[in-house]
């Protein structure tokens, strides 16, 4: 039987939807809700309200850090659907 707190468990930003299995402060991030790349100092990085602009920044910035071409545009695509860009 599955504990209920597990299952309810966000296991994603919910700003950019990377794991948090993969973030690289782990379960140390500051806020519980979105990963240490969209989350520094208590407050959004991305303050801003623009999907497209917000896309563009987290493309840039998997590409700079090697992941490859189609896997950043595929993640990129997906933000979309994150609870932050749900309207």
């Amino acid at each position: 039987m599955e504990n209920t707190n597990t299952k309810n468990k966000c296991k994603a930003c919910e700003s950019c939807l990377m794991p948090f299995d993969k973030d690289s402060m782990g379960d140390k991030r500051e806020n519980p809700r979105y990963c240490s790349y969209c989350f520094k100092d208590g407050k959004l990085c991305y303050e801003g309200t623009d999907l497209k602009e917000f896309q563009r920044v987290c493309y840039e910035s998997m590409r700079k850090n090697g992941t490859p071409y189609i896997l950043a545009k595929l993640y990129t695509f997906m933000i979309r659907f994150a609870p932050r860009w749900k309207k």
